[in-house]
């Protein structure tokens, strides 16, 4: 595999993408001694099919605010690799929403559902739709006029969107409404579905339960607990509030959450009261974090500042792309900080992780340590299609079974002869294998 002709490829087919590229580099560079030993990928190009998405759809979006204007908005879907199963990827709403975003979320997507055994294939979604400041009627409106394009190319075995940023329970609830009318059929399309109609327990809070998870794991290769440890997390959405839900119920110290406006430390950590008011706070639609602080005493508030300053033994960004860099890395390791993990996606840069991973810091990416939402709503499906329900206590030991498996394979295949386990190797390769060998026994089609 010649690494840097298939980047120089990328980068020329997708001018202006950096996320997009900056995610297939990280992936081709760790897995490439593993391609060079089993010549099989080289002669079927599976690295040169894998970084094309298999379809992209794009179109507009037409709703009416409350004051009865006309607004216009793209929406995307990015069908990227299905070898393994339907495509499976959550819908983000946010103004930052780009084509690149897409496709690199598309990409990370293929890897991570790969990871957590579950027959899912990859893919993204979304609209530069900034729902901040919006009614809850006008958020209706615009998930409505989105599903009547989208539903013409998702189905339970075709493509099943899920959430991300922008999209909780509210936004699923109002897209379902939408497609079910026009499908005319209730069907497990969607996941993080309200658990009246079809949700699965413990979906809103799976992705910060499994980062939680994973972080145990990685703790006790270093032979540590997580009972005392201080953690720093950014955001403050649904991410953010099922860690600090799992990690306070562990005997964690939750100091810090964060939003675009700046960040909070508490010294007393979070309890139950802080962090069902971070449920307020993301419903609230303004997507600010300092009302935080002026409801609780004990937390300040740092305005433009980011969570990675303070003095902690564990970080875990929980918010978006590349939001803790190389500074960001270097404050933490003068600070002592014992692990990095990823919870959003692709949430450190290459710098950062470069600056981790040299001064011997653990570092796990998000396709590996967040992959417990999507694990669950893989859950969901199943659920969906055999017209089940599970518990809570199930789903829970369904999710703790899926994060130790994750984490063992990248033991398998990150850990370096010193000893270091370099989480982004084993990652990328426990994900990678299971794709690459489908595709090659499912032929050129």
């Amino acid at each position: 595999m010649d690494v840097k002709k298939i980047l120089a490829d990328v980068k020329a087919k997708n001018p202006g993408q950096d996320l997009f590229l900056q995610a297939v580099t990280e992936v081709l560079e760790s897995i490439e001694d593993f391609v060079a030993k089993n010549k099989k990928y080289d002669k079927h190009k599976i690295v040169e099919r894998m970084v094309e998405p298999d379809r992209i759809f794009q179109f507009k979006v037409e709703w009416i605010d409350d004051k009865g204007n006309i607004n216009i908005n793209r929406g995307y879907r990015v069908q990227f690799n299905n070898a393994i199963g339907p495509y499976k990827g959550g819908l983000r709403f946010h103004p930052t929403v780009t084509l690149d975003t897409l496709k690199f979320l598309g990409f990370e997507q293929t890897f991570k559902n790969s990871l957590t055994t579950l027959p899912m294939g990859g893919g993204k979604g979304g609209s530069d739709f900034d729902p901040k400041g919006k009614s809850d009627n006008e958020i209706m409106r615009f998930c409505q006029a989105f599903m009547t394009e989208l539903y013409k190319y998702i189905g339970p075995d075709t493509d099943v969107p899920a959430g991300d940023i922008g999209v909780g329970g509210r936004e699923i609830g109002y897209l379902y409404g939408m497609y079910k009318k026009l499908a005319r059929e209730n069907t497990g399309v969607l996941t993080g579905k309200g658990a009246g109609w079809g949700g699965s327990i413990l979906r809103p809070e799976a992705t910060g339960f499994g980062g939680i998870y994973f972080v145990e794991n990685m703790l006790k290769e270093k032979k540590l607990k997580i009972k005392g440890m201080k953690i720093a997390l950014s955001g403050f959405g649904n991410v953010a509030w099922g860690a600090a839900l799992k990690a306070t119920e562990l005997g964690a110290k939750v100091v810090c959450i964060s939003g675009p406006d700046g960040y909070i430390y508490d010294e007393e950590g979070m309890n139950a009261k802080k962090i069902d008011y971070m449920l307020e706070l993301r419903d609230s639609n303004n997507n600010v974090v300092e009302p935080f602080a002026k409801k609780f005493p004990s937390a300040k508030f740092f305005k433009g500042k980011k969570p990675w300053e303070a003095k902690v033994d564990i970080a875990m960004p929980c918010a978006i792309q590349n939001e803790l860099d190389a500074k960001d890395a270097k404050a933490l390791i003068k600070n002592g900080c014992k692990l990095v993990c990823e919870v959003s996606n692709m949430g450190c840069t290459a710098d950062a992780i470069h600056e981790l991973q040299k001064a011997g810091v653990a570092f796990a990416p998000g396709k590996a340590a967040n992959a417990g939402g999507v694990g669950v709503s893989g859950l969901e499906m199943s659920q969906n299609a055999g017209h089940l329900g599970w518990s809570g206590a199930q789903v829970d030991e369904k999710l703790h079974f899926m994060m130790d498996s994750i984490h063992e394979n990248c033991v398998k295949y990150g850990k370096e002869k010193n000893g270091y386990i370099n989480y982004v190797k084993g990652a990328n390769i426990a994900g990678f294998i299971k794709v690459a060998d489908s595709m090659i026994e499912l032929g050129v089609c």
